[in-house]
């Protein structure tokens, strides 16, 4: 089930209708746990036996973890939660990819074997909801919160079916304490949840899937050399389909919890105005960016044990990273990309550091951070190249093409789809830099209520004249 659906819009009347009637506490639970299992089961029933697997295993360890006083026991209980959540990540969603790598080195060793394909289906959502329990034992180990007490908590946890199949990725200090004691939506709450999924779904429907993803699928899915206009249209086209698609769906997960009385973290913080990359990995995709710091770079050594550590730690954190976002090399490089960029930031900045005392990006005038801020886009949109791309071949022609060593390429995108990317590329970057320090509810809460009641009537007719869009978010697929 999607949220750009209108199998969503009546599943989600029903739930709001359940959770305001005069029930107990516990039965609006249990309400909101079956209504998630549906939700998901929308998908591939079968599948659901995962998520019980990882649920119940995973609360019995975790509650293990935080009473186990033997350092070995302790250690052996955490290796079992790591083996079960990692070991079913990497049989589903990389088992066809290191069988393929595995051939591939076994062929260049000299033997000759070609193994029947697996027929292996990717679980929506797998690397969601494996990350969030994943912190949950590690947590307990640590002993950083205390383990949840009841398995109806712990279930919903991990199962709300707002952040279920794309995130946010929660941390249970972030949900569980919600789910102590009732909650319902105040009608401030309401209103602004509405508000929030009406701009979700306009974000996904109009911008993502009306705009912009024809474009993008026409100029990456083409097999010849294109013009340079044509292919950084193509590439510009894609940077705002996965921003809006992947922004989209987490304003929409943000704005139904809400609508239901829950809290989920901000997931996007306007990334397209970020002035350097640590910047741009502070705003894009903020509950994995945090995840992967607190989880995988720290403890790799983060910045306590000198530079070469520290670029080591960094490198790793991006590389895996990028693998997290699927079973190719082309996200290794993906990440590798950003790692990069990384190291070369914190060179000038380290730098910097010494000779002033400040490791500050030097914007200076609001016009030289506009510099920075349209350097960086640019650069990410280089990695983008290898994101999209299905193979290295594909990503060397997009290269070529947008570098303009492809004098004699063919022309692909009409008039109008130039046009579109020309129109709604500009208008992002703009919003994203005069949005850069605030956030939309903070603006709306500041407008008057007829200023607001028209913008949304607005986002509402636009998303009546494109109609449904049946396509499922980018993001399911990692």
């Amino acid at each position: 089930m999607v949220f750009n659906s209108y199998t969503f819009i009546a599943f989600f009347a029903v739930m709001l209708v359940l959770h305001n009637l005069p029930l107990s506490w516990t039965v609006k639970k249990v309400n909101l746990l079956l209504a998630s299992y549906i939700f998901y089961a929308a998908w591939n029933p079968p599948f659901i036996l995962l998520l019980w697997l990882s649920t119940v295993v995973d609360f019995f360890v975790g509650r293990a973890l935080y009473t186990q006083e033997n350092p070995h026991k302790k250690k052996l209980l955490l290796v079992i939660s790591l083996i079960g959540n990692l070991g079913m990540l990497c049989f589903f969603k990389y088992g066809t990819f290191l069988l393929d790598n595995f051939v591939l080195l076994v062929n260049a060793a000299g033997l000759d074997y070609h193994p029947a394909k697996p027929n292996i289906i990717l679980p929506a959502g797998i690397s969601f909801y494996t990350f969030t329990t994943l912190c949950y034992t590690i947590d307990m180990y640590h002993k950083k919160s205390e383990p949840v007490k009841s398995m109806l908590d712990f279930s919903l946890f991990v199962t709300f079916f707002p952040h279920l199949v794309a995130g946010p990725i929660v941390r249970p200090p972030q949900l569980v304490p919600q789910f102590e004691k009732p909650r319902h939506a105040t009608q401030k709450q309401m209103m602004d949840g509405l508000l929030l999924l009406s701009l979700g779904l306009f974000m996904k429907v109009v911008l993502a899937d009306g705009m912009l993803a024809e474009s993008a699928d026409t100029v990456f899915n083409s097999t010849d050399l294109l013009p340079a206009l044509d292919a950084w249209a193509g590439v510009f086209a894609f940077s705002g389909q996965i921003f809006f698609d992947f922004a989209g769906y987490s304003t929409c997960a943000v704005g139904v919890a809400l609508c239901l009385g829950f809290v989920l973290p901000q997931n996007f913080h306007y990334p397209y105005a970020a002035i350097g990359f640590s910047d741009f990995w502070r705003r894009w995709h903020i509950t994995l960016s945090t995840w992967l710091r607190d989880y995988l770079y720290i403890p790799l050594g983060g910045n306590r044990h000198g530079l070469l550590r520290t670029y080591f730690a960094l490198m790793v954190t991006m590389l895996l990273g990028g693998l997290w976002h699927g079973a190719n090399w082309t996200f290794v490089v993906w990440g590798g990309l950003h790692g990069l960029y990384l190291w070369v930031e914190k060179f000038f900045r380290d730098r910097r550091k010494a000779k002033s005392g400040s490791d500050d990006v030097p914007a200076g005038s609001p016009w030289a951070g506009a510099f920075y801020a349209l350097l960086t886009f640019m650069l990410v949109n280089i990695t983008w190249v290898f994101f999209r791309s299905g193979t290295f071949a594909k990503a060397w022609q997009m290269l070529v093409s947008m570098f303009g060593m492809a004098a004699d390429g063919r022309a692909t995108l009409s008039s109008l789809a130039l046009l579109k990317v020309a129109v709604v590329i500009p208008a992002m970057l703009i919003a994203h830099w005069l949005m850069r320090n605030t956030k939309v509810l903070t603006l709306a809460h500041k407008l008057s209520w007829w200023k607001v009641s028209l913008v949304w009537s607005a986002l509402i007719l636009l998303l009546i004249w494109a109609q449904e869009s049946g396509s499922s978010f980018i993001y399911f697929q990692f």
